[in-house]
């Protein structure tokens, strides 16, 4: 009977003989070739995107203006819920990109607040046992390692590399519209002379196209696979100890889930960081694209301003 407890146990907490196996893809449909059509991760974006539209629906329909017969009223937020995404949204607009993007601000949120939340989503559906709830449902997915949805999908390198390169054509498209092809390729000049010119150029050409977009990837992969790999290493302890006896299972288990709740809310902090730091690094990109235009902007500014006036 204890054996039996501890191996649904081992299932419901992650705490299987390799606690990465919670994190990592796993297939679930192949071809004759033994390509993957189907993944757990594939099964995570799909109801990662499904889930933002519905609670992005349902908070519009919150946020919205009501009829004028409510008065004033209508003007705020119904629900708590609506009013939390709310303040996430004028946050990340008016305190994180507005200082760095200026007027173009609201024509680009769109697509940093999808970025923001649709890691967001991805982060913390690593964090929920989906793929322990496949193989407790069907047996034989759990023997032969499949399963229709479930894992970390930001822990995917080719998911986090797709969403960098996503980020690398939206602000490197975004700066030619801005500055056009040749201020394009002229900015990366940073004005110096021609010999330290190309090499400037190259660097800063590597730079757009292949190591911002490495570094965003890389990142996000990193913190997720450590985290979630951490968190079902830490959890796995207090099953795996189940059939001990209790003087030493009892205190090494309760210490496990102490630690794992501990995790557990580190790793919701770090989901929520780690999509910020993306969306922010997205952000700072672009604006980077603009620099010598607001070095000029502030000189302009510093020069008219009172107590600047050139002397007679």
């Amino acid at each position: 009977m204890i054996d039996v407890l501890a191996a649904g146990l081992s299932t419901l907490v992650l705490a299987a003989g390799d606690p990465a196996q919670h994190v990592y893809n796993h297939p679930f449909i192949k071809n004759e070739s033994g390509v993957w059509l189907w993944s757990g991760n594939q099964g995570n974006l799909v109801l990662s995107g499904l889930l933002i539209m519905v609670v992005g629906w349902f908070v519009a329909s919150r946020v919205q203006t009501g009829p004028e017969s409510a008065g004033n009223d209508r003007y705020i937020t119904k629900g708590r819920f609506a009013q939390v995404f709310e303040v996430i949204c004028v946050y990340l607009r008016d305190e994180v990109a507005r200082p760095l993007l200026g007027k173009r601000t609201d024509k680009l949120m769109p697509f940093l607040w999808t970025l923001f939340f649709f890691i967001l989503a991805n982060n913390l559906l690593g964090l929920v046992p989906l793929l322990d709830l496949m193989h407790l449902v069907n047996k034989d997915w759990r023997s032969e390692g499949l399963t229709p949805i479930g894992g970390t999908a930001t822990q995917n390198i080719w998911i986090t590399g797709m969403l960098a390169v996503i980020s690398a054509v939206f602000f490197n498209f975004i700066a030619i519209r801005h500055l056009g092809v040749g201020g394009y390729f002229g900015h990366m000049t940073a004005g110096a002379p021609f010999p330290a010119s190309i090499l400037i150029f190259v660097l800063e050409l590597a730079s757009q196209l292949v190591i911002k977009p490495f570094a965003l990837a890389m990142r996000l992969f990193a913190n997720m696979t450590a985290g979630h790999i951490l968190l079902a290493t830490v959890v796995g302890f207090s099953a795996a100890l189940v059939t001990k006896p209790i003087y030493i299972g009892g205190p090494v288990t309760a210490v496990s889930v102490v630690a794992g709740v501990g995790i557990m809310l580190l790793e919701i902090f770090v989901s929520f960081m780690q999509a910020f730091v993306f969306m922010f690094l997205t952000t700072v990109f672009i604006a980077l694209m603009d620099h010598h235009d607001h070095e000029h902007g502030h000189e302009h500014e510093h020069g008219h301003a009172p107590g600047h006036e050139p002397a007679h």
